[in-house]
């Protein structure tokens, strides 16, 4: 038996704003049976997480793109492998079996054809929780907030927390688990519905929309008449050069994205170094792949907050393979809230 497989590509490197016209549905046939003695694995995708930093490796030429396997050059034409949740239709491998739900790297497509060899795959079982949590709150945007904060910010109870792109898939996790931790937190969004979410749902001591705000400098002065402790900088340019401007001394900034750069080349952050030699900020960049030994921990906290109503889970899903293009766009004009993802299929 075969099936018509669905999938998504590049036609041509994208090195500006992603515009629909740089994608293409194509096909291809896809028998559902392996060889024997295979250690491949078949799956029908069923969600799939759309992430800015696959922008990067969509150029033609970023330094991202050797950094890490994960974030290695897509090729025009090719399928573009992404984390989601999948299930297993076939399989060769003995870790996983017919009908078994993993999470992992698939591709924004129908099937995806995975080697056995190179599978970065793992079961899970849903716990009576939405499958779509494995794409968000308790897969990798999850872990990247949870690391972020805990691991790279080393937060101190108290302490006063500025969280840029807070509506996003990590953004408004950081918040959370700020909050939870015993933080003072302000997040900015680009509206003022955004705004009142971040305060009124997610628990956020105080938020505004950056859009209003003429001067970047002087808004965190007043959000933060005392001084920031430490910036979650997920958008990187003017706002980490205001949010430096307002650190305290030994004060901690954690580089987790720089989403306003990825699709401007002219935009590109000029902290103040006399701040931050004489402040003695640290300013560190950090990946997910670096804190996979923490992600049981994670996990298990996480669930439990989940359970308690203590956690909310920020999703934005679109329906369908064909919204993958416009869903991705979507993340570089703000229109997400919370975790982009496409659900592709049902179970």
């Amino acid at each position: 038996m075969e099936v018509t497989n669905r999938y998504i590509t590049i036609k041509t490197q994208v090195d500006g704003d992603p515009k629909v016209s740089d994608f293409e549905l194509k096909t291809s046939n896809l028998p559902l049976s392996l060889d024997p003695g295979s250690n491949d694995i078949i799956v029908k995708n069923l969600y799939v997480s759309i992430d800015p930093y696959q922008i990067n490796r969509m150029k033609s030429q970023s330094s991202s793109q050797k950094a890490t396997a994960t974030a290695g050059v897509i090729t025009p034409g090719e399928g573009i492998d992404a984390y989601g949740v999948a299930k297993v239709v076939a399989s060769g491998n003995p870790e996983f079996e017919k009908d078994d739900l993993i999470v992992g790297y698939i591709t924004w497509g129908e099937y995806s054809f995975l080697k056995g060899g190179n599978c970065v795959l793992r079961k899970f079982t849903p716990m009576g929780l939405p499958l779509s949590y494995q794409v968000g709150i308790l897969g990798l945007s999850g872990l990247t907030a949870y690391a972020g904060f805990f691991e790279v910010c080393k937060p101190k109870k108290g302490e006063k927390v500025f969280v840029s792109a807070a509506c996003g898939s990590v953004g408004n996790l950081v918040g959370q688990y700020a909050k939870l931790f015993g933080c003072y937190v302000v997040g900015c969004a680009g509206s003022k519905e955004k705004v009142a979410l971040l305060k009124e749902k997610l628990g956020f001591d105080d938020a505004f929309n950056y859009k209003e705000e003429p001067d970047l400098k002087s808004a965190l002065q007043r959000y933060f008449p005392d001084g920031i402790d430490i910036y979650f900088d997920n958008v990187g340019a003017e706002m980490l050069e205001a949010a430096v401007a307002n650190m305290n001394t030994f004060g901690r900034v954690v580089a987790c994205g720089v989403i306003s750069e990825y699709t401007d080349a002219t935009k590109r952050a000029a902290p103040s170094m006399i701040d931050v030699v004489y402040k003695r900020i640290k300013i560190q960049g950090f990946l997910v792949v670096d804190f996979m030994n923490v992600f049981s921990d994670f996990l298990s906290t996480t669930t439990d907050h989940l359970r308690t109503g203590k956690l909310h889970a920020l999703e934005d899903i679109s329906n369908g393979l064909e919204s993958l293009p416009s869903a991705f766009i979507g993340l570089f004009r703000g229109h997400n809230t919370g975790k982009k993802m496409v659900k592709v299929a049902d179970e």
